[in-house]
């Protein structure tokens, strides 16, 4: 006998937003969504992206969990305000893109920032002693210029990961590697431009996409509703909900100088104005 009620979850979309710079914090919320996507058989996803990238490692692995996910789920990706660099790559694990004409995207390309003090601690008349096992251990140390060989060592794991953005691209809008290269150069562009290079496939708000989501998977667009899955607040942010947005722009900022100084000397797929 064939039950003829569909389970609650499978006469809804899932919903994931991506918000801030993609980080480990991220990484493991956007993980434990996705799991429970899979486990509620949920027959679409909406994944709203609003990011300018983040860290290489965390955004790659959001982008192989949305590709082994798509396999059983329609996912559909909505860029919002900006869903630049990193925001790109999480993007190309859905089956289908769309943004605003006015979205700031693009910006596929890697970046890694160290910071050179060697002149401001010679002022003050501080020197560090550094006992090392080989010539680059202290690569990227704040208290000297980098040498040609570091500089070279550099160059090369950059551009590796340049070609695994870009191979990426290509092979999830189905676009050759020179046609994306042609773009690929750091530079940023709209959701419109995006559009006519091929890497978006409509224009159209977070509420089209959530009604292409429910037509994909025979849903009625009139009437599905979306199921957000998001972090757990905390108990007095729950309790107490205005002490949320007070402290929220101090928590932003907070949040923001944490990513820059733990991803110090570190490869990124991030947008930096």
């Amino acid at each position: 006998m064939i039950w003829p009620f569909k389970p609650k979850f499978r006469k809804q979309i899932a919903r994931i937003e991506i918000t801030g710079a993609i980080g480990s914090a991220t990484r493991k919320r956007v993980l434990e969504a996705l799991k429970t996507v899979e486990e509620k058989k949920f027959p679409a996803l909406l994944l709203r992206i609003d990011s300018p990238g983040g860290t290489v490692g965390d955004s790659q692995e959001i982008y192989s969990a949305l590709k082994r996910l798509r396999e059983k789920v329609k996912i559909i990706a909505s860029f919002g305000n900006i869903s630049a660099s990193g925001g790109v790559y999480i993007g190309m694990g859905a089956q289908h893109i769309m943004a605003n004409p006015g979205t700031i995207t693009g910006s596929i390309g890697v970046i890694l920032r160290g910071n050179n003090l060697e002149r401001l601690l010679e002022k003050i008349g501080v020197s560090f002693k550094v006992i090392k096992s080989g010539p680059y251990k202290d690569i990227l140390a704040f208290d000297r210029e980098l040498t040609e060989p570091e500089q070279h060592i550099l160059q090369e794991l950059i551009d590796t990961s340049y070609q695994q953005f870009v191979q990426t691209v290509a092979e999830g809008r189905n676009l050759a590697v020179e046609a994306v290269k042609s773009f690929a150069d750091g530079r940023i562009f709209t959701g419109q431009q995006a559009l006519e290079l091929g890497i978006v496939d409509r224009l159209g708000t977070e509420e089209d996409a959530r009604r292409w989501a429910a037509e994909l998977v025979g849903l009625d667009p009139e009437k599905t509703q979306v199921f957000t899955l998001e972090e757990r607040k905390p108990l007095l942010s729950r309790l107490l909900p205005g002490t949320r947005q007070v402290s929220s722009g101090l928590a932003s900022g907070i949040d923001w100088l944490e990513f820059e100084m733990s991803t110090s000397g570190l490869p990124l797929w991030l947008y930096r104005p």
